[in-house]
């Protein structure tokens, strides 16, 4: 058997470092093993897929160093790459499914799915759709079809049961089928779901092992359904450790840099990144640490995956950066490597304008423009707070600042400047008094600079975000019960009810 793996990334935002790490694992197996490692892009989102989200998946996972054998810029046999390019591929198989009848057409309306989550809830039962088109005879699906009634095809899931399979990590796993809903397979503008396209996909393309995360492991059933209703043999499932942030659960960005562009732009190198990531899922033998990408290639044993969550850690990738500097560049060649990292001459064009006017000699420079070279600013409440104002407020100002760059779909300064009169308007403070100067604490660590938009413009989109992250976290952070709160009220645009709160 000659092995074929792949990532299967979507581009609906900024490159997670998630994907890096898996797709990491599916390099290393291919590798290892004489085998192929394919970039599929799964952007059946068509509402969030963006072709400049395409791009920076390709520029992030190039700049770490992995590379893939086929996919959508490189080409290959079992092209194309893109999943938007194989909708008649997956209409045909859904339709085959009809025909066996493995699959049924169902015209539950919004309201009506809305409807079954309500009676859900108040009977305490787990939210799910009640099957109530499973079951509708030829002559009922014509007549609907006739008036119109817009549909989809969805997956016919066992009743009673239990899926039972060998993960080549977590060992033998049993999955009751009532605990699975009837899948969506296609939508009723014709595209496929993730669950669809990524089997036919995958055995199309003749993958022979399908290495992702854990929490995929609730659609594994799903899948294996599928793969014994068109009668194919399913691939070996390996299921890897999940990135845990230090709350425990799920690595996110809301609390967490996660874009693999903070990481480059925050000066890491991308051989300590990766070799970062293999720690959290990966033990070496004797316990070693430090290493190239190219010897756990060699050395690599499927069975030395771990199984639990890995807490990510960034000191320990601190720890490990500085291990790879000392290791991997040479004294003569740090300059250099600096120059390449930020100190080169398009960015330092771009900052010498900020700084034009506001240095009284050159000494000033570093002075002035030092937060554009340095991670951990020096912030504190009593320098996010103007005088008065309650840290908890600041941290909803900030917080609702995110939400409405992240609507934008927009981080430039322009954009912020928009978001910070918005904010401002909606939580009824000053905006020069208040907003300025917390949003001066947050991007620079000090309460006056070079031009506060400009600046961000110049910082980026990855280093902002965790700058205001990093500014709730130094307020004491946002309960899950207040953010919840905060969410509903930015949503309606309504946060009077969190200001009496504040006094």
């Amino acid at each position: 058997m000659t092995v074929r793996v792949r990532i299967a990334p979507s581009p609906t935002g900024d490159p997670h470092v998630g994907t890096a790490y898996i797709a990491l694992f599916n390099l290393i197996f291919a590798r290892h093993f004489k085998g192929t490692f394919i970039l599929r892009i799964e952007d059946t989102d068509q509402s969030r897929s963006r072709p400049e989200y395409e791009k920076n998946i390709f520029n992030a996972l190039r700049w770490t160093g992995i590379e893939w054998d086929e996919g959508p810029d490189v080409g290959g046999p079992y092209g194309p790459y893109r999943q938007s390019e194989r909708t008649e591929i997956y209409q045909k198989y859904a339709y085959e499914l009809l025909e066996k009848g493995k699959a049924y057409k169902c015209f539950a309306t919004a309201e009506e799915l809305a409807e079954m989550r309500e009676v859900a809830a108040a009977e305490g039962r787990r939210a799910g759709y009640d099957r109530r088109y499973r079951n509708l005879s030829p002559a009922e699906v014509k007549e609907r079809e006739e008036k119109g009634q817009p549909f989809v095809i969805r997956l016919k899931v066992p009743l009673t049961g239990d899926c039972v399979y060998d993960d080549a990590i977590k060992g033998r796993i049993t999955s009751p089928w009532a605990d699975i809903d009837d899948q969506v397979l296609l939508k009723s503008d014709g595209f496929p779901t993730y669950h669809l396209a990524n089997v036919v996909d995958d055995y199309l393309m003749k993958i022979t092992h399908v290495i992702r995360g854990d929490e995929w492991m609730s659609s594994t059933p799903k899948h294996i359904l599928l793969y014994e209703s068109f009668g194919w043999t399913a691939p070996t499932f390996m299921h890897m450790p999940l990135l845990l942030g230090k709350d425990g659960k799920k690595l996110s960005k809301r609390k967490n840099p996660t874009s693999i562009f903070y990481f480059r732009d925050s000066g890491f190198l991308p051989e300590a990144l990766l070799n970062f990531l293999t720690l959290m899922g990966y033990s070496m033998p004797d316990d070693k640490e430090i290493y190239s990408l190219e010897e756990i290639i060699e050395t690599f044993d499927p069975k030395r995956i771990g199984i639990s969550g890995a807490f990510f850690d960034i000191q320990k990738l601190h720890w490990v950066n500085q291990k790879k500097i000392i290791e991997t560049i040479p004294e003569d060649q740090l300059w250099n490597r600096l120059v390449d990292w930020q100190f080169n001459e398009e960015f330092m064009r771009r900052l010498m304008p900020l700084a034009h006017t506001r240095i009284k000699t050159f000494g000033d420079f570093m002075q002035l423009c030092s937060f554009f070279f340095i991670n951990d600013l020096p912030i504190t409440p009593e320098l996010l707070c103007p005088k008065n104002t309650p840290p908890e407020l600041i941290s909803f100002l900030i917080q609702s600042i995110i939400w409405s760059l992240d609507e934008q779909e927009d981080w430039s300064g322009a954009a912020l400047e928009k978001a910070s009169h918005e904010v401002a308007d909606l939580f009824a403070i000053h905006h020069k008094k208040v907003m300025i100067p917390v949003l001066f604490a947050c991007v620079m660590g000090k309460l006056q600079g070079p031009p506060l938009f400009n600046s961000v413009t110049l910082l980026g989109k990855d280093r902002t975000r965790v700058r205001l992250m990093n500014a709730i976290q130094a307020l004491g952070g946002i309960s899950n019960k207040k953010m919840d709160q905060l969410k509903k009220g930015w949503d309606k645009r309504d946060v009077k009810h969190l200001l009496a709160d504040q006094g």
